[in-house]
């Protein structure tokens, strides 16, 4: 289908029935929307293959555009991974010794398992991988200064020593932030070129925090990547408590940084604006950040999630309302969009 010069889209997940799903992707086409983008989690690859192909085909039909999440494969964010049932010994490990239940991205059975998935996605027409969230966890020391860092397990501590010819440290420091960049650069070079091979396209986005690994402040090298061809960011905001923030100007802060990045490696980009968790008497604010991200220049802006993500525990407290806020957003970018071009035609051929 041809691509529209603003798109939109939503996030949808907790519903596996394609009656159900045929229904809701009437609504999401009728809200005007361009892109769905689907988990397909462990579970949904082991128990729901075949349902999930019937998903994507009833999106497709309902003339959008299926994005496929690889929600939870390595673990959070999305669901626990079930790959450390098969194949123990492969967790990320803190530097202070604690295990933590994701996955070693430099684990041969963890790429050799992302391979299979991806297999599994172009069997069921997949046609877009969104990798969501890529990082490594990271946690300050309680009571004192720095932070401990994943993963230190006897593999990573091997290919660090290798590199930089001494022990990994206890505390993050400038070699081991590199070190863990590098490593979800080598894992995504080896399995967006493996995609890439299958017919995919992969899209990707990153956090704004500090100290994961990879977000927009380290994405330089992920930019490389020839077949990485949509980079994006979710300035998500309502955990800000300060009276003096403002979703707007935070919002417009995240996109611009988002948009800088794309534009010098000549990528697509995607913007997320959270429709999740919202609290009662702010769902407001879903128009104001959309409005701030379309003023900032996105052009490919989506929700997460669906119906203010009320099938999952951090659902907002007004799911419906939230819902026809997020609609209304959405509407209001796309009159904004068609006014402007209709003003550009005018210009043309009204002198």
């Amino acid at each position: 289908m041809p691509k529209r010069s603003l798109q939109t889209g939503i996030a949808y997940h907790g519903n596996r029935m394609p009656s159900h799903v045929r229904e809701d992707m009437k609504e999401i086409a009728k809200a005007d929307m361009d892109i769905v983008v689907h988990m397909l989690s462990h579970t949904d690859w082991r128990r729901h293959k075949n349902v999930m192909k019937d998903i994507f085909a009833i999106t497709e039909d309902a003339g959008m555009e299926v994005w496929v999440d690889n929600w939870g494969l390595a673990g959070t964010p999305g669901d626990r991974s079930q790959f450390l049932c098969f194949h123990p010994g492969n967790n990320l490990i803190y530097s202070n010794g604690e295990l933590h239940p994701n996955i070693c991205l430099n684990s041969p059975e963890f790429r050799q398992f992302t391979k299979d998935w991806l297999d599994a996605v172009a069997e069921i027409g997949g046609k877009t991988v969104f990798w969501d969230e890529p990082h490594l966890p990271a946690k300050a020391v309680p009571d004192g200064e720095g932070h401990y860092y994943t993963c230190t397990c006897p593999r990573c501590k091997k290919l660090f020593e290798e590199k930089y010819n001494r022990p990994m440290p206890l505390l993050m420091d400038k070699d081991t932030e590199q070190f863990r960049t590098d490593t979800i650069i080598d894992y995504f070079r080896e399995m967006t070129e493996y995609s890439h091979n299958l017919g995919l396209k992969n899209v990707i986005v990153v956090m704004l925090s500090a100290h994961i690994g990879l977000n927009l402040d380290s994405v330089e090298q992920i930019c490389s990547l020839p077949y990485i061809e949509n980079i994006g960011s979710d300035p998500y905001w309502y955990h800000r408590r300060d009276e003096e923030f403002n979703p707007y100007g935070f919002v417009y802060e995240g996109t611009k940084k988002n948009l800088d990045v794309c534009t010098k490696y000549n990528k697509e980009h995607n913007l997320w604006i959270q429709t999740y968790g919202v609290p009662y008497g702010r769902e407001e604010e879903i128009i104001v950040a959309t409005d701030a991200a379309y003023d900032a220049g996105a052009r490919c802006i989506l929700g997460w999630g669906y119906r203010g993500s009320e099938s999952n525990d951090y659902r907002s407290d007004n799911p419906e309302k939230t819902w026809a806020i997020t609609k209304e957003a959405f509407r209001r970018i796309r009159d904004r969009e068609r006014n402007a071009i209709l003003e550009e035609n005018r210009k043309k051929f009204l002198k």
